[in-house]
């Protein structure tokens, strides 16, 4: 039996989704129509838009919705202000944001409308985190422009399920502080178009594992974490942070992973890379005695 759309989605999930549908800008605008804030939600942090799609492959597998159920909550804890959809943040939305964090695949199929706003978001400065295949589409040059790095859809460029063993190339940068060199059992993507001058700056790289589809290029070094700073012509600087597994949901939950991306987000948004990992809420006001 094929499934539709909304048999897919489940849980919180769905939640999110038919909130999405009737309200897209909801999740966290603080204060939205003199509406209360949510219980712990920190009005003064960075604004972050989660862009996330329909889920695909098989269970435990590009869970997208999951994902924006899971960080839209788990963001929140960590003091950021979180807006998001299962569809790209529009002119509007992008007025409110620090940073987009995509985990969707194929997220280089913009629409014109997707695409003119995207740009003028990071012409003015904006930042960029890409996900596992969220750096996919039909014009990987034109994606790189954006995050550094991508690759083309259609195109045997992957090792599919395969042990994938870290090498931290910079272990002085501070997001990667607590990533070891140690091994995911992920995807890894190999045949990359580059952004050129400038470049990507590789905070971790593995060897492609010998899979079927790996082929030749089993044992090739590729760049599986790294920063982009760019600035588009008359615009600002722009920051781009790329995490290329996540194919496996599973690994949003690992420790080391999870400090990695929230320093990563951090630092794309432009600020202090431990803004997220260190914060800590507020004491909530006492309830006030019953009266006597």
């Amino acid at each position: 039996m094929k499934l539709n759309h909304l048999q897919i989605l489940t849980g919180a999930a769905f939640l999110i989704f038919l909130g999405a549908i009737s309200q897209p800008n909801a999740l966290a605008q603080p204060g939205r129509q003199g509406a209360p804030l949510p219980p712990g939600q920190n009005p003064n942090g960075m604004r972050v838009y989660i862009w996330a799609g329909l889920k695909s492959h098989a269970v435990g597998l590009h869970d997208y919705p999951q994902f924006l159920a899971d960080w839209s909550k788990l963001l929140t804890e960590k003091g950021a202000v979180v807006n998001g959809a299962l569809h790209p943040p529009k002119a509007a939305d992008l007025e409110q944001t620090d940073v987009v964090v995509i985990y969707k695949g194929d997220a280089g199929y913009l629409t014109d409308s997707a695409k003119a706003a995207l740009e003028a978001y990071v012409k003015r400065g904006g930042g960029l985190v890409s996900l596992h295949d969220s750096l996919c589409g039909p014009d990987p040059a034109y994606f790189a422009g954006l995050v550094g790095g991508a690759k083309k859809h259609g195109e045997v460029n992957y090792t599919l399920d395969a042990p994938i063993q870290y090498s931290v190339v910079d272990k002085s940068n501070p997001i990667v502080q607590d990533l070891s060199d140690m091994t995911l059992f992920d995807e890894a993507f190999y045949g990359m178009t580059w952004a050129k001058d400038p470049g990507i700056k590789v905070l971790a790289s593995a060897a492609m594992p010998p899979t079927r589809s790996a082929g030749e290029h089993k044992g090739e070094v590729v760049p599986q974490l790294w920063t982009y700073e760019h600035t588009v012509a008359g615009g600002q600087s722009a920051r781009a942070f790329v995490w290329m597994q996540g194919h496996t949901y599973a690994n949003f939950a690992n420790y080391q992973i999870q400090r990695t991306l929230l320093r990563g987000i951090a630092w794309a948004g432009k600020k202090p890379v431990d803004e997220l990992v260190n914060y800590v809420a507020p004491p909530r006001p006492a309830p006030s005695k019953p009266r006597q």
